[in-house]
């Protein structure tokens, strides 16, 4: 599959994939529209930013263009995503269709959903809470839903959506079609996809525990009390617009309000937000009315914004492969990205399960029993770049990790594989 031209597409998707400047189908595209367009079930795995969402709604649109009876649904874990389904889906759709969506998420007037259901949308976008909400109420039916689509399926498991999925699936009819889509592929999503699809059709597009190869990495080793200059001389260093990643609700406040005190236009988002705030906090982003924004996982997934530039983590994730979708967050669509993570020795254990996670069956020596309790006035973030690569630099971090009196290198590289603490010689 070259191009959309071979897919005999009805005119109208055709006229609305020339509008958008779809030309050329990404691989996870080129592998799942075709088996997805002969009703096959599919059982994706890819990166974020590798085309997913397109994957699933061109045979989505085309479905409901073909039988005028039929429904279709979209799950995802993130109300930020959902809306981002959305409205590709509409962009797909075009204005002058008939087919009618409906967003059902948290965080948004019930009543005015109500209101839209009535008008019976034939594709419902929506979060596993909200959607059991509306199938408790009776607001909602699904025993049309030919076309089921479950995006970013690990991720749903990872939030407890698990009991809200079983819920679902028995509303909806035994026969439809289903298409699974996750970024990682645990043995839970395996079992999932053993559950609800009927001879999926695998396909699968570039590594799942390495980043995309336009994403340079880089390490930077500091201690809690340097940890926020170090990162104030990072965001005067670079260019663009960043996402810097942190731990807690609270922890974004807090530092996009240090931030602006010091003159960077910054804003925060995290889940305890309203779900107006939150758009409204995503979209000044997106308009690049602050070229910062500081972030709990929330934003970690399905957050496409193409201008990202770099991607920041102050803190590091509690989850090693939450590692590879922050980062995901740049070097969207091919461009090119950089992601920088400010190392303190008491990150050595996450450090080494990441390093772990995108370097497989690679050797490294044990951890120190006991790491430094209180970092010394001595321990500084090195300024001197180290050397490429992951290899010697990786299996040195724990050891020089737990040292607070050594100097240290800021480690770089390139592709994928982020180097980790070396000390200084």
């Amino acid at each position: 599959m070259e191009n959309f031209n071979s897919l005999n597409l009805p005119a109208a998707l055709m006229t609305s994939l020339e509008r958008m400047a779809f030309n050329t189908p990404t691989p996870i595209q080129a592998q799942a529209i075709p088996p997805a367009l002969e009703g096959r079930d599919i059982l994706g795995s890819a990166q974020t930013g590798t085309g997913k969402t397109g994957a699933f709604s061109i045979p989505m649109v085309v479905q409901l263009l073909n039988n005028p009876r039929s429904n279709a649904m979209v799950l995802t874990p993130t109300r930020e995503l959902a809306v981002q389904v959305q409205e590709m889906i509409e962009q797909l759709l075009g204005k002058n269709n008939a087919i009618k969506t409906v967003l059902l998420i948290g965080g948004e007037s019930m009543p005015n959903q109500l209101q839209q259901l009535r008008a019976r949308p034939r594709i419902i976008v929506g979060t596993p809470g909200r959607i059991n909400d509306h199938l408790a109420r009776g607001s909602l039916m699904l025993h049309q839903t030919s076309f089921l689509v479950l995006d970013e399926t690990d991720r749903m498991l990872d939030m407890g959506f698990g009991i809200q999925l079983e819920k679902i699936f028995k509303y909806l009819p035994a026969v439809r079609q289903t298409l699974m889509f996750s970024a990682t592929l645990p043995d839970n999503i395996v079992k999932l996809s053993g559950n609800y699809l009927k001879n999926p059709v695998r396909v699968s597009v570039g590594s799942l525990t390495n980043p995309v190869a336009k994403i340079s990495q880089e390490t930077i080793n500091t201690n809690e009390i340097n940890k926020y200059d170090e990162l104030v001389r990072q965001l005067k260093e670079r260019e663009g617009s960043v996402i810097v990643f942190v731990k807690t609700k609270y922890g974004t406040e807090k530092l996009a309000t240090r931030l602006r005190r010091d003159n960077h236009s910054a804003d925060a988002i995290h889940g305890d937000l309203r779900q107006n705030k939150r758009d409204r906090v995503i979209n000044n982003f997106r308009e690049q009315k602050h070229r910062i924004l500081v972030a709990t996982d929330i934003a970690a997934r399905g957050l496409d914004i193409p201008h990202i530039e770099h991607v920041i983590n102050y803190d590091l994730p509690q989850c090693p492969e939450d590692y590879i979708h922050r980062i995901g967050r740049t070097g969207r669509a091919g461009s090119e990205g950089c992601a920088v993570n400010l190392l303190t020795p008491q990150d050595a254990i996450k450090w080494r399960a990441i390093q772990q996670l995108m370097n497989p069956g690679e050797k490294f020596p044990p951890l120190p029993s006991k790491g430094p309790s209180k970092p010394k006035s001595g321990f500084r973030g090195g300024n001197n770049r180290g050397s490429n690569g992951g290899g010697a630099n990786t299996n040195a971090g724990a050891g020089a990790a737990a040292r607070p009196n050594n100097r240290f290198r800021r480690g770089t590289s390139s592709g994928g594989k982020p180097s980790g603490f070396k000390a200084a010689s």
